[in-house]
């Protein structure tokens, strides 16, 4: 029996890993990670720790984790050369980069005999199993929601038995030369551990303290009810088929809210198939009446924005949670996103890239899929004329501003009834907020001048 190259990518895990299951079973294990020539700050860190646990990992079985740098096709045949690999094989990813590094990689695996394999282990379903009555991919969450309801999902696979590598150690760039952390001292604040153990502690915390009251407590950013496993999913630390199958045998929850943490599993599914089928989601907008929007330059507000510096304390505390974390609550994320497109009129794609560079929990489908939303120019997206309003929000969702409070210090000692417009404070309170700033936009004002944007859209 030979041995097979495991190529890993955005599944760093034993648990579930349907390529892992096969090279075991045909032989010798040789897993290999080639590091990205793209740098994406937050993301990269949490890469790096996940490529130490999981070398860490393979060592106790006394297996190699190869990592090198360079173009992924010469370096899997430079090292399928090194080892007189059989096959290769690898779980499918659904963006155009990597598709087309697939194909690239199977003809150059002829070119040399060598067999490659692929499996899917990154999503709930494969993508080109779901299409609507037409044939056609669905544009629409809901019809899509449903069909996947009606697929059957492969059950999680158990990490494999008997592992073993071969004798032979082959050339392996030290994690000192990943070259993953480079030189930003905001790493020093992220607190968080990548990897697969503390994934499923994650879950399994998470499955205890949060899943029972998900449904509506998910939307509130003060309690404990959004499980933060999207970096553990973001770099494959767990497996979405793991969760959804541990979700439904959860005793003592009720089924609604069950339901709802797997529709959110879904959604991740979601963007991964429309970034399959409309590419260029990536970077335009795929409804076209977008393409002509009045966006403003990206100017002192936009930095504002990023320092949270807005005076719009809800706005404010999501980006410094995003800040000193990597990490943002979801609801925080829909109306830090939306003000900075509708309030400030600045094009999403530079929101996008900014969550491209600060988020632990980076997805490239997500990411897309997600800014689309909130700008209204994606498929099932939010309407554009839906303006949140940071205030009424900030009062809905943080009553008692304890999420403001533990991000904006200047704001501790405001009285809550204040906070969500400090500037309406009594002066010796605004006094006591130092150097908070006041609104950079007025909010009517910003929402009339969004609206008037859009219809001129419409019309163009």
């Amino acid at each position: 029996m030979s041995s097979t190259i495991v190529w890993f990518r955005k599944d760093l895990r034993l648990h579930d890993h349907p390529a892992l299951v096969e090279a075991v079973a045909h032989g010798d294990v040789l897993p290999v990670f080639i590091l990205p020539e793209t740098v994406h700050e937050a993301s990269d860190w949490w890469l790096h720790h996940s490529l130490l646990e999981l070398q860490k990992t393979f060592e106790q079985h006394q297996i190699q984790l190869i990592v090198r740098k360079g173009s992924v096709v010469e370096e899997l045949t430079n090292i399928q050369r090194e080892s007189g690999a059989g096959q290769l094989v690898y779980n499918e990813l659904y963006d155009p980069e990597s598709r087309q590094l697939e194909k690239e990689l199977t003809a150059a695996f002829e070119n040399i005999d060598a067999q490659v394999r692929s499996f899917q282990g990154t999503l709930l379903v494969p993508p080109d199993t779901i299409f609507n009555k037409s044939g056609q991919p669905y544009k629409v969450f809901t019809p899509f929601w449903k069909q996947l309801r009606q697929e059957p999902i492969a059950q999680s696979l158990p990490v494999p038995k008997n592992m073993k590598g071969p004798a032979t150690r082959f050339p392996s760039l030290p994690a000192e030369q990943w070259g993953l952390l480079a030189d930003y001292p905001w790493y020093e604040k992220l607190s968080w551990q990548p990897g697969e153990a503390a994934a499923i502690e994650c879950w399994q915390t998470f499955r205890r303290k949060g899943l029972s009251d998900y449904k509506e407590g998910r939307d509130i950013p003060a309690q404990p009810n959004v499980s933060q496993l999207s970096p553990y999913l973001a770099w494959g630390n767990i497996s979405v088929r793991s969760l959804w199958y541990s979700a439904l045998a959860t005793d003592g929850v009720a089924d609604e809210q069950i339901e709802a943490f797997l529709r959110q599993l879904a959604w991740r599914d979601f963007a991964h198939y429309q970034l399959l089928y409309f590419p260029h989601m990536l970077e335009r907008p795929v409804r076209p009446e977008f393409e002509k929007f009045p966006w403003q330059p990206s100017d002192e507000n936009f930095l504002a924005w990023k320092k949270g510096r807005t005076g719009y304390p809800l706005v404010d505390a999501g980006m410094r949670e995003l800040w000193q974390t990597g990490y943002m609550h979801n609801r925080v994320r829909m109306i830090a996103a939306s003000f900075l497109i509708k309030h400030l009129l600045i094009d999403w794609r530079e929101g996008m890239k900014w969550f491209e560079e600060t988020l632990v929990d980076w997805d490239i489908a997500n990411n897309a899929m997600g800014w689309q939303w909130v700008a209204g120019s994606g498929f099932d997206a939010s309407p554009y004329f839906r303006v949140f309003n940071p205030i009424v929000q900030g009062e809905k969702f943080d009553e008692s501003a304890t999420y403001v409070k533990k991000w904006i210090p200047e704001l501790r000692d405001i009285p809550a009834k204040y906070i969500f417009e400090p500037m309406k404070a009594p002066a010796s309170i605004v006094e006591s907020m130092g150097d908070y700033p006041k609104p950079i936009v007025d909010h009517r004002a910003a929402r009339a001048r969004a609206l008037a944007a859009y219809e001129t859209c419409k019309k163009n």
